[in-house]
């Protein structure tokens, strides 16, 4: 008598069900994978190609931040780098962050007339970063 029906029971009108839904997180999932997933597995295959071509010469930035030059290889999977004068640590490859520069191998050098001197990308830009814009402005090195 006083009783009104409850339609919310009925199972009428439901939001998100069915092939819909199902078509909005294939989707989504796309979505990710070339935004996320894609990007960050290049980013990791690069950084992995880096450290297995690091040599003797190298100046690398460890995990913690520590500048130094690779002495010497010591295996597979430690590094011996040289962070001071006659102060050397050594260091697991997996935990090298960045290369700073690369030295050229060793027949390279032979061709370049005994140039074996390893260059930084910002020598070629003036050697800093305010050098860099000075000549990206027409500006006149010291």
């Amino acid at each position: 008598m006083f009783v009104t029906p409850a339609y919310a029971q009925a199972g009428e009108g439901i939001v998100g069900g069915g092939p819909e839904f199902i078509i909005m997180m294939v989707l989504l999932f796309v979505v990710m994978y070339f935004f996320i997933i894609r990007p960050q597995k290049k980013k990791t295959k690069q950084h992995k190609e880096t450290l297995d071509a690091i040599r003797r010469g190298d100046r690398v930035v460890t995990g913690g931040g520590i500048i130094g030059t690779v002495s010497k290889v010591v295996d597979e999977d430690e590094l011996a780098v040289d962070i001071a004068n006659g102060i050397k640590v050594r260091v697991k490859r997996s935990l090298i962050a960045t290369v700073l520069s690369k030295t050229e191998p060793v027949g390279e050098a032979k061709k370049a007339g005994g140039k074996a001197a390893a260059k930084t990308p910002a020598e070629g830009q003036g050697g800093t970063f305010s050098a860099g814009l000075r000549n990206l402005f027409g500006g006149k090195d010291k």
